[in-house]
């Protein structure tokens, strides 16, 4: 049974929310599944013992991208994971009406690709009220389920 990490960052409850229904999801596929909140993670997890980590953050700010104010420092000490190999799916909550839409998903994107972890698809990046968008999270853990 693979064992699969689920660390969300979440001030209004939506990325919480996705979190939750890709974890559901994951464990109706067969997956021992973690789903924690990032205040309750260390870095040192990522990828220790786990055969696929998600990450789940929303972007605030309107002049620059800012993270979720939870994962901010969670997001600078990424550089100590050892991800090198590792697979990672990511998953964001945003505002298109915001210039930068997601745009802490891009940067911890990055973060993942410079850290060599195996990105198995392309990340989910919901628009407003999640629960509009049920089937999409579904589908798309279902998606990050084949590769775990």
């Amino acid at each position: 049974m693979s064992k699969v990490l689920v660390v969300y960052g979440s001030t209004t409850g939506n990325t919480e929310h996705v979190a939750e229904v890709v974890g559901e999801v994951l464990r109706k596929s067969g997956k021992e599944v973690v789903v924690k909140n990032v205040t309750d993670t260390k870095v040192s997890e990522l990828g220790d013992g786990y055969d696929m980590t998600l990450l789940g953050v929303s972007t605030w700010g309107d002049e620059e991208i800012e993270f979720q104010e939870d994962f901010d420092s969670f997001y600078q000490d990424m550089d100590d994971a050892k991800l090198e190999g590792k697979k990672v799916a990511l998953f964001g909550c945003g505002d298109s009406s915001y210039e930068h839409f997601c745009g802490a998903v891009v940067l911890l994107r990055q973060k993942v690709e410079a850290l060599s972890a195996d990105l198995v698809n392309e990340p989910l990046l919901i628009d407003g009220d999640p629960s509009v968008v049920r089937s999409e999270i579904e589908e798309w853990a279902e998606e990050v389920g084949r590769a775990a």
